[in-house]
C-alpha cells in the first residue's frame, strides 16, 4: 500500500496528495488497515461485541473530518501557544489545559458545526486526592438524574428535551432550503451548532458532577445498566438525553486517575425489590409506585433512595470479596415467616 500512495503521488491525477504531509497518509493508511483487520475479525467470530461493518470511502461533504500528526512529522508546540503543522504553517490555538508533558501525536478535528480542535496524546501519571471516609451508591434515573444513598436527589437537566422547540425552528428551515444551495449550507451548520451547543451543555453536567462525586467520596458504586436495551424502547429520547454511558465513563476513568474505588452493579441486582433496612425481598413493583413499605420489618422507602443504598451496600461487599474480606452474613434470628421457623425459635 505505502508503494502504490507513493506512485499515485507522482501521478498527474493524484499530484494532490503532495500538498499534504506524508505522515498524514500514512496515519490514513494505519487506521484503514485498522479498520479492515476489525471487520474481518468481527466477520471470522475473532473480535467478541458488536458487528463491524466494512470500511467505507472518505469524503470532502462528510461533517466531521480529521488528520493525525505523529512525533515523525516534527509538530511543534512554540512558545507563543501556536500550533506549527507542517505544510500548514502556524495555528492558533485557545488552549483549554496546559500539557502535562510532550506530546506524542496530535489530531485536527473539524466537527459538524465548523468547529476545529486539536486532540494531543501525552503521557500523565495517577493524581491522587486527600483519602475521605464516604463512601456513594448512585441510583440512575429518568425523573432525577441520580439518586444517592444519602438521600440526596439530583434534577435531570434534560437539555435535548428544553432546546426542542427551537431544533424543530431549524430543521424546519433546513428542509425548506433548495439541496446544494449556499442556504441548504448555512441551514445545516445552523443545526449542527444547535445541536453541539446541546452535547456540550450535556458533557459540561456530566464533568461537573462526576468530578465532584469522586472528590467527595473514597468508593463510588453505580448500577451497570443496559443502555442499549432501553434506547430501543419508547424511552429512547430521554435515554439518550440523560447520557448515562458517557457518565458513568467519566466516573471511572477519574476514580483510576485519582486513586478512588469504583465498581459496577450487575444489572439483574434485584435493588428496587429488596428493603435495604432489612434485606427481605419484597418483590417487582411497577413504575409508577415510587414509595412502598416493607412487609417484613414495616420501613418505608422511596424506591429511588433505596436502590442507591442497595447499590452502596452491594459495591462494599464486592470491595470486601476482592479485598479477600468476609462477605457472608453474620448469623441472626430467622424471620419470623420463614418456611420451617417458630416465631419464639432462636
Amino acid at each position: 500500500m505505502s508503494a502504490r500512495l507513493t506512485e499515485a503521488k507522482n501521478t498527474p491525477g493524484r499530484a494532490w496528495l503532495n500538498e499534504v504531509s506524508s505522515v498524514v497518509l500514512q496515519q490514513a493508511q494505519a487506521d484503514l488497515n485498522t479498520a479492515y483487520w476489525n471487520f474481518f475479525a468481527s466477520v471470522t467470530g475473532k473480535r467478541k461485541g458488536p458487528k463491524v461493518a466494512p470500511p467505507r470511502f472518505r469524503s470532502r461533504k462528510d461533517s466531521r473530518q480529521a488528520i493525525r500528526f505523529t512525533r515523525n512529522s516534527r509538530f511543534r508546540v512554540l512558545g507563543n501557544g501556536k500550533l506549527r503543522l507542517p505544510k500548514i504553517g502556524d495555528v492558533a490555538v485557545r488552549w483549554s489545559r496546559e500539557l502535562p508533558s510532550a506530546p506524542s501525536s496530535v489530531t485536527v478535528i473539524r466537527d459538524a458545526a465548523g468547529r476545529f480542535f486539536a486532540s494531543f496524546v501525552v503521557e500523565t501519571g495517577p493524581v491522587p486526592l486527600p483519602e475521605t471516609n464516604s463512601e456513594c451508591g448512585i441510583d440512575l434515573g429518568l425523573g432525577h438524574f441520580a439518586v444517592l444513598d444519602d438521600g440526596t436527589k439530583i434534577a435531570a437537566p434534560r437539555f435535548l428535551r428544553r432546546a426542542e422547540k427551537k431544533l424543530r425552528r431549524l430543521q424546519k428551515d433546513l428542509s425548506r432550503k433548495v439541496k446544494g444551495s449556499r442556504n441548504r449550507e448555512v441551514a445545516r451548520v445552523e443545526v449542527a451548532r444547535a445541536y453541539a451547543k446541546v452535547a456540550n451543555a450535556r458533557r459540561d453536567f456530566n464533568h461537573q458532577l462526576s468530578t465532584k462525586l469522586i472528590r467527595e467520596n473514597q468508593a463510588v458504586y453505580v448500577e451497570d445498566l443496559a443502555v442499549k436495551g432501553l434506547a430501543r424502547t419508547r424511552l429512547a429520547k430521554s435515554v439518550h438525553d440523560a447520557g448515562w454511558s458517557a457518565f458513568v465513563k467519566m466516573l471511572e476513568y477519574k476514580a483510576e486517575l485519582h486513586g478512588r474505588e469504583f465498581r459496577r452493579i450487575g444489572r439483574f441486582e434485584p435493588t428496587s425489590q429488596v428493603c435495604s433496612a432489612c434485606g427481605v425481598k419484597d418483590g417487582p413493583k411497577p413504575l409508577h409506585v415510587r414509595e412502598w413499605q416493607c412487609t417484613a420489618c414495616g420501613s418505608v422507602h422511596d424506591r429511588d433512595v433505596n436502590a442507591a443504598r442497595n447499590i452502596a451496600a452491594l459495591g462494599r461487599r464486592e470491595a470486601r470479596n476482592a479485598r479477600g474480606g468476609d462477605v457472608r452474613p453474620a448469623p441472626a434470628l430467622a424471620v419470623a415467616g420463614e418456611a420451617g421457623s417458630l416465631r419464639g425459635a432462636a
